[in-house]
């Protein structure tokens, strides 16, 4: 490693103006790409000097396949494909590149068959165990080191006050400032603990926004006051303890930028709040700049880049246009505030390529970390003591809805309570009966787009079982998912947020008694008040 770092000292010297804006970008590496397309990138990083690459599934993955409209082909062999692709990449690299990912919840985020770790949501439910999310956050940061990747962007420490928040939502710890900024210090140390890099995101807080930020421009209309009193406060604070990086959103926030300026493009934002008044002088990351509610605003290639670029921006992700941009910015911007943002890129380099943690081996399995962060988390919503209690005397119609992975929960229920496991969706359990119905409800998707992905005719008929039967609900999914159900006072919920067989596997102990819920739900819903 010793002497990657000795070559890079020499490299930064020799360096032109050019080669050295290179090293400011980012474009995007698609794991399942054509052998086209990936000849085009490594032609790329050989003539450019590209500093960084990060790494998404494929261009029908939600990077670049905004309205979903495109098929995400599944490729069980994705991760060797990664790593092989990383291997190309860095042999076309005179100088190393930065590998970076978007692994919130581990690698599986964007590539099959790696380890999964809990949605943040669920690790927001956690009380007072800040450990086991360092865990999460070093385990992490180990996968991505075993992969070559050096670069985790996250954690999302965004606040999410919003429950009809269609891009963060489940990504964020809760809505509780204090308790967002805990438990993402937790997961921090836990990847510096593995010597991988972070990006807190997305700044200045992309929690109060009901717009998608991939398909037009969120508008936070608060003062600045509010904002440094919410939002703000968790980034104000980490960026105090030191972080690597920080990844600026697609945010119009007119208290801090009157003219409506996105904070990725605005001086006033990046350079004015986020350098001078909160004193970081680390790397200032934008978010993917393809995105709708930059990209669309823009018709010169290489014009948004380097508008972000004079606003205070140091590396520039996704890009769409690297060869126009690099040549723009060249030819735009002055030598010192290129040499600057260079400088900045190139010590991160330095602290990558320094790491030699990649041959120590993981403290704790993946299975065994989740079993332990399931028996911490699942959380009772409303309770009806007296309900649970008489349907675990045996007497309930065993019921599930949705499209889990595998039901290992129902299944369990029949083989150890001898009632038969149904499907809500084939069955006439919408017609009123006195028995007691144990719901297992798998929300098809984890977004709320399109109610979860919880068909029509689905939705009516789980709203008319709960309107006004009996029922012991278990969610497996994203708790938000509640408050589209006609939900009532009698029914005993259990939030279990994850699918995971370690999930499924608690939420039947605590079926059978045998164990607590520790957990407390890390959001206050919108309809459904006990």
């Amino acid at each position: 490693m010793n002497n990657v770092i000795d070559t890079y000292t020499v490299a930064s010297k020799e360096l032109t103006m050019g080669q050295k804006v290179g090293q400011l970008f980012m474009p995007p590496a698609f794991i399942n790409d054509t052998e086209e397309e990936v000849q085009k990138l490594e032609e790329l990083i050989r003539t450019k000097h590209i500093g960084a690459l990060c790494f998404f599934h494929s261009r029908a993955s939600a990077a670049t396949n905004f309205e979903g409209k495109k098929k995400v082909v599944y490729n069980e062999n994705s991760y060797d494909r990664l790593k092989g692709l990383i291997q190309r990449y860095q042999s076309a690299a005179k100088i190393p590149l930065l590998i970076a990912i978007d692994a919130e919840w581990g690698l599986a985020m964007r590539v099959e068959n790696t380890p999964q770790y809990p949605y943040a949501i669920t690790l927001g439910a956690i009380q007072d165990n800040q450990d086991l999310i360092y865990q999460v956050g070093r385990q992490i940061g180990m996968d991505c080191l075993h992969a070559g990747i050096h670069w985790n962007l996250s954690p999302v420490v965004d606040i999410n006050n919003n429950p009809e928040n269609p891009v963060i939502g489940y990504r964020s710890f809760g809505d509780d400032k204090e308790k967002v900024l805990s438990k993402a210090r937790a997961y921090l140390q836990g990847l510096s603990g593995s010597g991988v890099l972070n990006s807190i995101k997305h700044f200045p807080g992309h929690g109060d926004t009901a717009t998608d930020s991939h398909l037009g421009l969120p508008v936070i209309d608060k003062s600045k006051k509010d904002l440094l009193d919410n939002e703000l406060y968790p980034f104000k604070k980490l960026i105090e303890e030191g972080v690597d990086s920080v990844m600026v959103g697609h945010l119009s926030v007119p208290s801090l930028d009157p003219t409506g300026n996105p904070a990725t493009t605005s001086y006033a934002v990046i350079t004015e709040l986020l350098r001078k008044e909160f004193g970081f002088d680390g790397v200032i990351i934008s978010d993917a700049l393809n995105m709708h509610a930059v990209s669309k605003n823009f018709d010169e290639k290489g014009a948004l880049e380097t508008t972000a670029f004079l606003a205070g921006m140091d590396m520039m992700c996704f890009t769409e246009h690297p060869s126009e941009s690099i040549e723009k910015i060249r030819t735009t911007a002055s030598p010192e505030r290129i040499e600057t943002s260079f400088e900045r890129i190139w010590k991160l380099k330095e602290r990558a390529f320094a790491n030699t943690n990649t041959k120590k081996q993981h403290a704790n399995s993946h299975g065994n970390l989740n079993r332990q962060l399931a028996a911490q988390s699942i959380s009772v919503v409303n309770s009806t003591p007296q309900l649970l209690d008489k349907a675990r005397t045996g007497k309930f119609v065993n019921l599930s809805a949705g499209n889990p992975t595998a039901n290992q929960f129902s299944k369990a229920l029949e083989k150890e309570f001898g009632s038969p496991h149904l499907s809500l969706e084939d069955s006439n359990m919408a017609e009123p009966t006195d028995e007691i119905l144990v719901l297992a409800l798998f929300p098809p998707s984890v977004k709320s787009k399109n109610n979860f992905g919880l068909g029509t005719r689905l939705l009516d008929t789980i709203n008319a079982v709960l309107e006004k039967q009996k029922v012991v609900l278990y969610l497996f999914g994203n708790p938000y998912v509640l408050d589209i159900l006609e939900l009532n006072k009698e029914s005993h919920i259990v939030a279990v947020y994850q699918d995971f067989p370690e999930f499924q596997e608690l939420a039947l102990a605590h079926f059978k008694g045998e164990a607590p819920t520790l957990g407390q739900l890390p959001v206050q819903l919108k309809t459904f008040v006990i």
